[in-house]
C-alpha cells in the first residue's frame, strides 16, 4: 500500500515534510495531520482518513515531543498506531499558566498568524508585542488584525498605533461580522495555507472565524460592557476548513502569555532598541544614567518613548527568567531519566546473571 502525497496538498503536505520520509514510509505508512486537541485525544485526518486516538506519550525530558494540533504524524497503515511525529516547520509556545513552570504547546506548522485585538479598550500595544515576538521567534508571518473597525470613528490611529510596534508589519481593520470587510484578508489563506487566529478572548476571533469560514459552527459570546473584556468562547484548539481550501486554526482566549525561549523574536519586534544599545559606550550600560548612553539620548530626543523601553525591558526579563527556569527543570529531568534507564539496565543484567 502506497500513499499518494498529491491528495495530502490540501491538508497543508509540502516538501518539507516529504523530504522527511524513508523509502520504507512510502509502503508501510499513513500522513496525517492533527486537527484537533481534546482533554485526553486527538482528532487526526488525512485522505479518507478521520479519527480520534490518544495523545502521544512525551519523551522524557523533551516537552515539545507531544503532538499539538498542526502537527503531521505518520501512523502504521494496518494498526493505525502513531510512529512517529514529523519535524515541524514552525512551533508556537509559551509558559503555560501557573507555578508549575512547564511549557505548552500552541500549535505546529502555521504559515501566518492573524494577530487578533480590537478597535476598543482592549487594545493594547504591550499584548501585541508579546504575540509579534511569538510569531517572529516561529519565523511566521504576521498579520495584526483590528476588529470592531465599525465601532470607533478613528480606526486609522489603531492603526498607526499597531503599524509603528514592528517596522513593515501589516496592518488590516475589519469589521468581523462583514465577509466584505474580512476579504482583505483571504490572501493568506490559499490552498493547503494555515493561518492561526491568536488574541484574548472578547477580540472577535471566533466571529473572524464563523466569517473566514463561512459557517456559524463556532460558538461566538459578547464582551463584558464594564471593561470591554471577553469571556472565553474557543474551549479547543482546532483546525476549520476554509472555502479557499486553505486551513483556520481557532485557539482559546490566551490572555497569560508568558514568553519562553523567545530571544530572537524579541531582538526582532525591538530592533531599534536593540541597535541603540550596541552603539552605547559601555558594553554593560544599564540605560540609567551612565554617560554615553545612546539609549537614554534617543528618548532625550524623542525619537524612542520611555513605555516602548519599559515594555522591552520586562519582556526581556520575562523571556530570560522562563528560558533559564525551564532549562533547570529539563537538566534535572534528563538527569532523572538518566539514573531510571540505568536502574532498568543493571536489573537486567541482574535477571541474566
Amino acid at each position: 500500500m502506497t500513499f499518494n502525497t498529491s491528495d495530502l496538498t490540501d491538508f497543508g503536505w509540502n516538501a518539507f515534510f516529504h523530504s522527511q520520509l524513508e523509502f520504507d514510509d512510502l509502503q508501510t505508512t499513513i500522513p496525517v495531520r492533527v486537527m484537533a486537541v481534546h482533554r485526553g485525544a486527538l482528532t487526526v485526518a488525512g485522505p479518507g482518513l478521520d479519527m480520534q486516538m490518544p495523545p502521544l506519550t512525551p519523551t522524557a525530558g523533551d516537552e515539545e515531543s507531544v503532538a499539538t494540533v498542526g502537527d503531521w504524524l505518520l501512523l502504521d497503515h494496518e494498526t493505525n498506531r502513531p510512529l512517529r511525529l514529523l519535524q515541524r516547520k514552525s512551533l508556537f509556545k509559551r509558559q503555560a499558566p501557573g507555578t508549575a513552570r512547564r511549557l505548552q504547546l500552541i500549535a505546529a506548522n502555521v504559515d501566518t498568524l492573524f494577530i487578533v485585538s480590537s478597535c476598543n479598550a482592549d487594545f493594547s500595544a504591550a499584548r501585541l508585542e508579546r504575540y509579534l515576538a511569538l510569531a517572529r521567534e516561529a519565523d511566521v508571518t504576521p498579520v495584526i488584525v483590528l476588529t470592531k473597525a465599525d465601532q470607533t470613528d478613528t480606526p486609522e490611529e489603531f492603526v498607526r498605533t499597531a503599524s509603528k510596534l514592528l517596522p513593515g508589519v501589516l496592518v488590516e481593520a475589519v469589521d468581523a461580522r462583514d465577509a466584505n470587510s474580512a476579504a482583505c484578508l483571504t490572501a493568506w489563506c490559499g490552498s493547503g495555507q494555515t493561518v492561526a487566529l491568536l488574541g484574548s478572548s472578547g477580540v472577535g476571533k471566533s466571529t473572524l472565524a464563523n466569517t473566514l469560514t463561512g459557517t456559524s459552527k463556532i460558538k461566538t459570546q459578547g464582551i463584558r460592557e464594564d471593561d470591554a473584556k471577553g469571556r472565553h468562547t474557543t474551549t479547543a484548539r482546532a483546525l476549520h476548513r476554509l472555502p479557499t481550501n486553505g486551513w483556520l486554526l481557532d485557539t482559546p482566549g490566551i490572555r497569560e502569555l508568558q514568553l519562553t525561549d523567545a530571544k530572537s523574536g524579541l531582538e526582532d519586534v525591538f530592533a531599534d532598541i536593540v541597535a541603540l544599545t550596541e552603539t552605547c559606550r559601555f558594553s554593560d550600560c544599564g540605560h540609567e544614567t551612565e554617560p554615553g548612553c545612546a539609549v537614554r539620548t534617543a528618548i532625550e530626543a524623542g525619537t524612542l518613548e520611555v513605555n516602548r523601553l519599559k515594555r522591552w525591558r520586562k519582556l526581556v526579563a520575562e523571556d530570560a527568567r522562563n528560558t533559564e527556569s525551564l532549562a533547570d527543570r529539563h537538566a534535572r529531568e534528563r538527569t532523572f531519566g538518566k539514573m531510571v534507564k540505568g536502574i532498568v539496565k543493571s536489573k537486567r543484567e541482574q535477571r541474566k546473571d
